[in-house]
């Protein structure tokens, strides 16, 4: 189920809001929310509602175990199994078509006549964000950042919690666990006008601003090949802008979502497209992920606490990780290994960057993301190449249809991007002109969705 799909507004969102808030207890709010997350995610597939259920089950009976358990042995058991359960399930849903693919091409290659059978998988939305929960809850809780909790409604409404399931913002349980624990506490007033103000910002980002731009760019970038070097930049310039409003509304709806039922997620995304050098940028970017990467792979290799050479190599494979999360593709392999290469070049050269003039390092900055983006966006090497070889060598070839709609589209996101504030910056009065014009920006993106199917979020395929 969307967010931006008329069965989550006009039936899913008010039921589940209404009968939450009519609820007294802990107890009781931690169970309809547990069960009004399974349903949300049942409108995709309700038979993959057992996947999640087993990964949860899992993590809190390892919880447990970390709670009753000193010895060091046992610790470490109540650790590995359900982190390795879970990296089980994302390996074969995720990954095991991939790797039968290139055994087949590597046997091909050596002669070998027989071919292993590809497996009829599908892969369950958002399994790779409930799986990085309970992960990060079973690490915090073997590294006694957090405690384990024993109430089990309340940890399967965790990693179940609708707004932030299928597609971020990766949410530890630290930085929930105060919410959960005053939930029957919370102020149903308190937090509606924020609430409303992200979730219709996050709405405008998504439906008139991301999908206006993927209309136009998706059926150009499936003819990539006729497209002259001027339509590839304007596509993957297009992208750039699409990923981020796309993405970014999400996270933003998620938040305001999250505070009508008195919850404060994390901010996922910080101006990333105002960053002044890669590693800031980064710092900006899909934060959730980011820091799960720097905490849970990037210091455990060991940071930057050896030699210039191992820094380079712990970031390089931090971010092969990071494309890989993204997908079973050799393009994201290939993007990971760009931008750890570019991210361990300027911790090189960093002293020389920071002294050019301020314009100079955003374009870079932006830049290095934008041509990375040509690889990230590919369905493969070949139309990595082809993308990237028209970016850099002049080519003749067809134009873009909609390249006014475009242009406009372009304009608007690269301001807003560029130099506005991001939804956490705003200060949210509800002001009779704040009200009228969320409220006619809201209408306009109803009306967008009146007249078409909603567009899925571009994450909710990894």
């Amino acid at each position: 189920m969307l967010f931006n799909s008329f069965a989550f507004l006009y039936i899913f969102l008010p039921i589940t809001y209404l009968v939450f808030w009519h609820l007294r207890g802990k107890s009781p709010r931690y169970v309809w929310l547990a069960l009004s997350g399974y349903a949300f995610y049942s409108f995709w597939n309700y038979k993959f509602c057992a996947l999640m259920l087993l990964s949860t089950v899992v993590s809190y009976l390892a919880g447990l175990g970390l709670l009753r358990w000193q010895d060091p042995v046992r610790r470490r058991l109540c650790l590995a199994i359900p982190v390795a359960a879970d990296l089980a399930l994302l390996g074969f849903f995720k990954y095991a078509n991939f790797a039968v693919r290139n055994i087949n091409e590597v046997s091909s290659w050596l002669g070998a006549r027989s071919t292993l059978p590809l497996l009829d998988i599908v892969l369950p939305v958002g399994i790779s964000f409930y799986t990085f929960h309970t992960i990060t809850y079973i690490v915090d809780a073997y590294r006694r950042v957090i405690t384990p909790t024993r109430d089990f409604a309340k940890f399967v409404a965790y990693v179940s919690f609708f707004p932030q399931l299928v597609a971020g913002p990766i949410v530890r349980f630290q930085q929930i666990e105060r919410d959960f624990e005053n939930v029957d506490r919370a102020d149903q007033t308190a937090d509606v006008n924020l609430a409303w103000s992200f979730f219709v910002l996050g709405m405008i980002k998504k439906v008139l601003i991301a999908d206006t731009i993927g209309a136009v760019i998706d059926p150009a970038l499936a003819r990539y090949a006729e497209l002259s070097t001027l339509s590839v930049w304007l596509c993957v310039l297009g992208f750039a802008y699409q990923v981020y409003f796309d993405f970014s509304g999400y996270s933003d709806m998620a938040v305001g979502l999250g505070h009508l039922f008195g919850f404060r997620l994390p901010q996922n995304f910080n101006s990333p497209y105002q960053a002044t050098d890669v590693a800031e940028f980064w710092r900006r970017w899909h934060v959730s992920l980011t820091s799960f990467l720097r905490d849970y792979v990037y210091l455990p290799l060991g940071g930057s606490r050896g030699s210039r050479l191992m820094t380079a190599r712990n970031v390089i494979i931090t971010m092969v990780l990071c494309g890989l999360w993204h997908g079973a593709n050799w393009t994201y392999v290939v993007w990971g290994l760009y931008t750890g290469f570019v991210v361990a070049l300027h911790q090189v050269i960093s002293e020389t960057w920071a002294r050019l003039p301020l314009w100079t390092r955003r374009v870079g900055t932006f830049g290095h993301f934008v041509v990375g983006l040509a690889i990230f966006r590919s369905t493969g090497l070949d139309m990595a190449l082809s993308l990237l070889g028209a970016m850099f060598a002049w080519r003749g070839g067809t134009g873009i249809v909609g390249m006014k709609v475009l242009a406009v589209a372009l304009c608007v996101a690269a301001a807003s991007a560029h130099w506005g504030p991001n939804t956490f910056e705003m200060r949210h009065r509800w002001s009779p002109a704040w009200v009228s014009g969320l409220a006619a920006l809201f209408g306009a993106c109803l009306f967008v969705l009146y007249g078409s199917r909603p567009a899925p979020y571009v994450y909710f395929q990894f």
